[in-house]
């Protein structure tokens, strides 16, 4: 079973986002990261880019495929782990903390669509 963090929020698409005031941090599940296997690349926006609830907002490249992230809430890019760059595989090894991309500065955390950690354990079956 994939580790799934209590105080985390969840998409259908497995990202994660980590919901403090109007900041939120999003990456990918242990769950999508274990579908990929080994992380060989990713693809982050600069800061100050603004994304709406649903765009695409960064790509994931693994030895087996590619895969696009979206992001679960509107807002401006305001940080980006720029580590990844050169140790993508750092979300294979933790996902939730070292592992995270982008930080989202958003006017209305509206977290109605994402998923409790609970549902998110359903989801997966």
């Amino acid at each position: 079973m994939s580790n799934v963090p209590d105080d985390l929020k969840y998409t259908k698409k497995h990202e994660w986002a980590r919901i403090e005031g109007n900041r939120v941090t999003l990456g990918i599940s242990d769950h999508a990261q274990g579908e990929l296997t080994d992380i060989v690349y990713v693809e982050i926006p600069e800061v100050g880019a603004e994304f709406q609830a649903g765009d695409e907002i960064a790509v994931v490249e693994s030895v087996k495929s590619t895969s696009d992230i979206f992001s679960p809430l509107s807002g401006k890019v305001i940080e980006v782990n720029s580590a990844l760059e050169d140790a993508p595989e750092v979300i294979n090894s933790d996902p939730y903390g070292k592992g995270w991309l982008i930080v989202l500065e958003c006017s209305d955390v509206n977290s109605d669509m994402l998923m409790s950690a609970a549902d998110y354990k359903a989801f997966l079956g």
